[in-house]
């Protein structure tokens, strides 16, 4: 689909550095009261639901950055690779605050250390295609109308994910509901 890399070796090492920088704090994040209320087994046919919906959710908008940054904006290879580098870093940072509650993200607040690194991270990477380092990066400053979209798509990864994790939420209460029912069959 693309003459060109989508992104640099060096680039693809920067954002997982990058984005792990947050995911290190994980361990000290705040965790919601319901969430520990009772313990919880592995249910493998909810983590195969989780896996495949969000690797869907992620692919669409993969794709829609794809669509955006080369049907819409002509993006050359720098100019992609740039836009690339924003999208994933910050659409990575953002799912993980989403879905690391079962809450709304903004009904739960993450950690202190989750939520200085996430959006120190978040600046660095949008800051590095206006810095001296871009060029060694192979980053090109992006316009004002490649950032705001995307950050529309970003937003709305966001919010696509939410409605599905809440769905999936209800699902799995139906679920669990109907396995707690008492039986209607009388005995025979």
């Amino acid at each position: 689909f693309l003459p060109f890399l989508p992104l640099l070796p060096r680039q693809i090492l920067l954002l997982n550095f990058l984005s792990d920088i947050p995911g290190t704090t994980i361990a000290a994040d705040r965790v919601d009261p319901e969430s520990v209320a009772d313990p919880h087994g592995w249910d493998m046919r909810r983590l195969r639901t989780f896996m495949i919906t969000f690797g869907l959710i992620s692919s669409v908008f993969d794709f829609t950055t794809f669509a955006v940054l080369r049907l819409g904006f002509h993006a050359h290879a720098d100019l992609f690779r740039t836009g690339w580098f924003i999208e994933s870093t910050a659409t990575e940072l953002a799912v993980m605050l989403v879905l690391r509650t079962r809450r709304r993200a903004w009904r739960s607040r993450p950690g202190t250390a989750l939520l200085v690194t996430s959006a120190v991270v978040a600046v660095i990477t949008v800051a590095l295609p206006f810095t001296p380092f871009a060029d060694g990066l192979g980053l090109t400053r992006p316009t004002v109308a490649v950032l705001l979209a995307l950050t529309a798509i970003t937003f709305g990864y966001v919010a696509v994910t939410e409605v599905a994790k809440d769905a999936i939420a209800r699902r799995q209460n139906a679920r669990r509901a109907a396995a707690q029912a008492p039986s209607t069959t009388a005995p025979a």
